[in-house]
Parts: C-alpha cells; sequence; structure tokens
C-alpha cells in the first residue's frame, strides 16, 4: 500500500492525510497481504497495461482496411470527428434484453449516450451485446447449471466487443448477477481503457419481500395453490427494473459505487425518471471527462488492491450476496490480484453490519435508497477507517464524492450529503450497528472450506448439531419433504452441485422447505458445494463446499446418520467421527446416470469444458485460467 504521508502535497487532498492515518489495523493488514501476494500477478498485469496505453493514438493506430469497416455504418459527421478531429470514440457494450426486468431500460441508453457524447464533441458506437439471463426465470431448471458460466461467456463476449480496438473508453450496461461481475472481468482485460458502468435501478416497489416469502412458504405445505402463488410472484417483481430484494444483483451495485466505478449514487435510482435519465448522460460526461481530460484513470488502475478491499468491506458491512466471495475472486483475478476467503473471514470480524434489507431485514432497496443509501454506507466506513479513501475514482474528486446522493434541480443534478439515516431499523451508523462483525462468516473443518451468510439468521440457529440426511439432487430433498421424511432434527447434505459437477446452480428452491422445517421448531441446516441465491439466508446454509464432492472432497465421505456440526461462531463445519474412522472411510463417486443427466440437454454439451476446467469455488470457479 502507498504511504501517504510520503506523498507529494499536491497528489492528495489533506482531508484523505487525516482519513489514512486513521485506517484500521486489520484493514491496513488485510490490504498489505494482498498486495504482497499478488506483487507478481500484479506487476505483470500493469506491465502489459502500460504497453497497451502507449501505443499510437486511435485512429492512427489502424490500417485505412481497417478503420473504413469501423466506419462504414457509421453516420457521417461521426466519421469526421473520429478521422479528421480525431475525437474520443466511446465503445457501449449492452447487456440488453427484454427478457429480464432489469436491463429492459438499456433499451434506450445506446441513443442517450450517442446524443451526449455528439454534444460533448465526441462519438460513441455499440461495440458489442453480451449474454444476460435470469437466475430468476431458471431457478430449479436444467437452465440454472449455465448460470456461473454465463459469468465467463459475458467476459468472453465484452473482449469480442472491445477486440475491434476503436475505442477511446467504454460504457458497460448491466445490472444482475453474473452479468456485472463478467461485464467487469471483461473489462479488465482492457485495463488500459477508462471505462465506466452504467446500472438501470431497482424496480419501484411492489409485494412486500416477507408477504412473498410467506406465500412461498405455504405453496410447500399445500396450503395455497398455483394460483395464489403466481399472484404473489406478479405483485412482486411487476414492473422494469432489478428485483428490490438484497440480493447478488444489488450487491453488485453496492460494490461498484464502493470501488469508484459508477457515477456517484447511480445504483438505486429507479428507471424510467429523468433523473434515471440524466445519469446516463452523465456517464458518458463522465467517461469523457477522463479520456479528453488526459486524467489518467484507466479501469486496471481504479481497480488495484485497495479497491477490491473497499468492495469486500462494503459486501459485508451490508450483508451482501455470497455470490460474490466467488465472483470478486475472479474479478481480482482478471485485475493480477489474489485474494481468498480468508481476507473475507478477517475483514468480517471488524466490519461492521450497517444495513438490515430483505433477506437480512423487511425493508427493501428502495427504502434502503430513501434512507441514505450507498452515500450512507460509504460516508459511515470512510469516517471509521474501514475504507480506503486514497484510491482513483471514475470522478477526480475521489471516494468522497461516493457519499452524496443525486437529486435534480432545474434541470441538472447536484449532488446532497447523505445525512444521518432516516431510519435506524433500516441504515445505522458506526457507532451503533446491527452487529459489531459483518454478515458473512468462513467455516472449516473436516467436511472443507465453506461459507454461511449469517446476518439473517437468528442467533439461536448460528450452532446446529444434528443428524445428516444425504442427497445427490436438490429434487431428492424435496420429494423426501413432500413424504415428509424431514420432520426432525436435520442436516441436509446436498452434494455433486459444484462447478466441476455440474456448473454450481443456485438451489435457492430449498429454501421455501427448510424454512417450513424451521418454522416447525427443528433444527435444520444445509450443508452443499453448490450456491444458494442472494436472496437467502433466513436458514443455515454451509455453501460453496470447497474442494466439491466431484473433485474428490470429503462431502463425498458423508453417510446418513452423521452427526454435523455446523458452529457459525467458532467457524466450524465437521462431522463428528474419529479421525481414524473418517481417513478410512472412502469417497462416494457420483453416480453415473446423474452425471450423464448433468451434461445433456439446455445446451449443457456446450459447457463440457468449462466444467472441465473450472477452479474451485474459491478461486472464483473461473473456467478461462
Amino acid at each position: 500500500m502507498r504511504d501517504v504521508t510520503k506523498l507529494p502535497p499536491q497528489a492528495l487532498p489533506q482531508s484523505i492525510y487525516l482519513l489514512q492515518a486513521m485506517l484500521h489495523t486489520t484493514v491496513q493488514h488485510i490490504t498489505d497481504r494482498i498486495i504482497e501476494r499478488s506483487q507478481p500477478a500484479r506487476s505483470a498485469y500493469l506491465v502489459r497495461l502500460a504497453a497497451a496505453s502507449t501505443r499510437d493514438a486511435n485512429p492512427d493506430r489502424m490500417g485505412c482496411a481497417n478503420l473504413a469497416h469501423a466506419l462504414a455504418g457509421a453516420p457521417l459527421d461521426d466519421r469526421f470527428k473520429i478521422v479528421t478531429e480525431k475525437a474520443p470514440n466511446i465503445g457501449i457494450v449492452t447487456s440488453y434484453n427484454d427478457m429480464l426486468s432489469a436491463h429492459v431500460p438499456l433499451l434506450r441508453y445506446p441513443e442517450l449516450i450517442k446524443d451526449e457524447a455528439r454534444k460533448q464533441g465526441a462519438t460513441a458506437q455499440v461495440a458489442g451485446g453480451v449474454p444476460a439471463m435470469c437466475d430468476g426465470v431458471t431457478q430449479g431448471t436444467a437452465g440454472m447449471e449455465l448460470s456461473l458460466f454465463s459469468r465467463d461467456v459475458i467476459a468472453m463476449a465484452t473482449a469480442v466487443a472491445l477486440s475491434h480496438d476503436m475505442f477511446n473508453g467504454a460504457l458497460m450496461l448491466g445490472v444482475c448477477d453474473k452479468i456485472v461481475p463478467g461485464l467487469l472481468i471483461g473489462a479488465l482485460h482492457f485495463g488500459h481503457l477508462p471505462m465506466v458502468f452504467v446500472p438501470a435501478g431497482p424496480m419501484p416497489s411492489g409485494l412486500s419481500n416477507k408477504e412473498k416469502a410467506s406465500v412461498r412458504e405455504k405453496a410447500a405445505q399445500g396450503l395455497v395453490g398455483r394460483a395464489e402463488l403466481l399472484d404473489a410472484e406478479l405483485k412482486s417483481y411487476h414492473s422494469p427494473g432489478t428485483c428490490t430484494f438484497y440480493g447478488t444483483a444489488n450487491s453488485n451495485q453496492m460494490l461498484l459505487e464502493a470501488m469508484g466505478l459508477h457515477v456517484p449514487g447511480t445504483a438505486f435510482v429507479n428507471p424510467g425518471n429523468d433523473l434515471r435519465d440524466e445519469l446516463t448522460r452523465e456517464a458518458t460526461r463522465t467517461v469523457l471527462g477522463i479520456t479528453k481530460g488526459r486524467r489518467y484513470a484507466p479501469i486496471g488502475r481504479i481497480v488495484d488492491e485497495r479497491a477490491i478491499v473497499n468492495a469486500m468491506v462494503a459486501l459485508l458491512a451490508t450483508g451482501g450476496s455470497t455470490n460474490h466471495l466467488i465472483h470478486w475472486v475472479a474479478v481480482a483475478r482478471s485485475a493480477g490480484i489474489t485474494i481468498d476467503w480468508n481476507d473475507f473471514a478477517a475483514l468480517s470480524e471488524v466490519v461492521p453490519s450497517l444495513s438490515h434489507v430483505y433477506p437480512n431485514g423487511s425493508a427493501d432497496v428502495n427504502e434502503f435508497q430513501a434512507d441514505g443509501g450507498t452515500g450512507f454506507i460509504i460516508r459511515e466506513l470512510l469516517d471509521a477507517g474501514l475504507m480506503h479513501e486514497d484510491v482513483l475514482t471514475v470522478r477526480a474528486g475521489g471516494l468522497r464524492e461516493y457519499t452524496r446522493e443525486p437529486v435534480m434541480e432545474s434541470g441538472a443534478i447536484v449532488w446532497r450529503a447523505s445525512g444521518a439515516s432516516k431510519d435506524l431499523s433500516v441504515l445505522r451508523p458506526v457507532a451503533a450497528p446491527f452487529s459489531a462483525t459483518g454478515g458473512l462468516k468462513l467455516l472449516q473443518g473436516n467436511l472443507g472450506r465453506s461459507i454461511i451468510k449469517v446476518s439473517a439468521v437468528r442467533e439461536d440457529r448460528h450452532v446446529i448439531e444434528a443428524p445428516a440426511r444425504v442427497f445427490d439432487s436438490q429434487e431428492a430433498l424435496h420429494q423426501a419433504f413432500e413424504a415428509g421424511e424431514l420432520e426432525r432434527d436435520v442436516v441436509c447434505v446436498v452434494r455433486w452441485q459444484g462447478p466441476q459437477a455440474n456448473g454450481m446452480p443456485e438451489l435457492h428452491k430449498l429454501t421455501p422447505p427448510l424454512s417450513v422445517l424451521q418454522g416447525k421448531g427443528f433444527k435444520v441446516a444445509l450443508v452443499t458445494d453448490g450456491r444458494m441465491s442472494g436472496a437467502s439466508g433466513k436458514v443455515p446454509a454451509a455453501i460453496h463446499v470447497s474442494p466439491e464432492a466431484a473433485a474428490g472432497g470429503p462431502l463425498a465421505k458423508v453417510c446418513d446418520g452423521d452427526l454435523i456440526l455446523l458452529n457459525s461462531l467458532t467457524g466450524e463445519l465437521r462431522v463428528l467421527v474419529t479421525e481414524a474412522e473418517w481417513a478410512a472411510r472412502p469417497l462416494a463417486v457420483m453416480p453415473p446416470a446423474l452425471r450423464e443427466s448433468n451434461a445433456l440437454g439446455m445446451g449443457r454439451e456446450l459447457f463440457a469444458g468449462m466444467r472441465r476446467h473450472a477452479l474451485t469455488a474459491e478461486e472464483g470457479a473461473a473456467a478461462w485460467v
């Protein structure tokens, strides 16, 4: 880490000297060890970035035929600007489709961006589109087994879009679960370019998340039928914009704010209004402000070790999605940075929990935004020395700009200080947090390494000790539940769900039946090498167990009736058998019929190579390394 006391006075505002002098010692220590661990890969990455940055200016580096192809479809005025005036040309990478409510608003963005670019004397082109699937649509289906690897496909598609090498900067249009990490991974492989991420915001609040969950649990018990369940779901997911719970999609937006990759305060402004449109225009002005102002802020420099730590801290402080303990490992790797679950766990010990948004509370992200939003969270963490302020961002004013929220006044955006929390049941200051530690914990033991999200789990459920019931699929668990076989204290072990086995699908459809059992007073937990949705959390769940069963991990040894201890307080996950018995027990083999069914249909054949080459969950489950 840079010692800011040794920088020249003009390098940083005086306020940063004061804040950085108070940086929490654990945050400093974790940052330093990440820097040391990452040094070889990060240095090599920065050498590549520098080499790309020092090439001839675009379009001079292009051959005439190459340039003609790139401009053949552009308006004449844009051609003149690019060729003669050598005006900046901004690439747009979009994840628009009208299957995803969160991405429907992106349809209009390219025209807004092009119009604003022209007003600023520049040009913009849609460089390419990336696929974007919705886990909410594919939950519990074969299509969900493509979900995690769709992140790497999106990264590759981003690279294809930018490979035309026509751009002085880029705008990344995307919101949801795998889309933002995929865009960011792809963007970091073009780390010499300045880039700004452009979201669309959440849909207005519909049926409350608590009411929706209640109907789902009733449906799992057969107390309501399909008509009632569908009515509740349609009232919950009802218009363009992201889902309103604090799952992976909305966690993405919090992390991008914390890394300084958004226009400040952009994350949770609803779509379809003047402020939203103006923020999209401001994103265009922001990336052009870097390119035209010759401010050296390429994305590969912005995303350094300190920015990654800032994202981790923001995730922990808000009880964000467990999926990011996979995604942000892969994001960091793309910038030559190595992080692991030990880093998350150590930070979680000192980062307080500052927000209660469903599933960690009853509020949704619209209430979170109204009560102070991202600006409140970032200000509290900066002022407490829990985030690095001496970082580059897409804005010249640095990370302190992200403590303010945008509003429209007289047709223009102005930023106001976020102020105090307007509802202490939703947002709390560092001085009076919901808990003194973060919402995620590392579990270790003879079952491997795992993650648990404790922010939504009641304290009397932080320790579960019960006999195991082993399942080879989530369908088998549902069948056992419907047959009444789980009406007891039980730890449900669902294996063969890791990246190499079947692409590591989310197992969110297990939440309603397990919640029903827990509601009946039974001690219930889930242990799996799969993932859970960012919306899950009320049932204790040890997830992402690594190494996975299909790679010879210890979940392949567990038998029905084994006593399992899941202790969130001590960080233990173990089978309570003697060391000798455990060592002698053979590893089960993934049933051939299951392996075959996991590989066929719904396009899964195309992802066989990704399954074979995927790293572990703790290594980011990346298939491109």
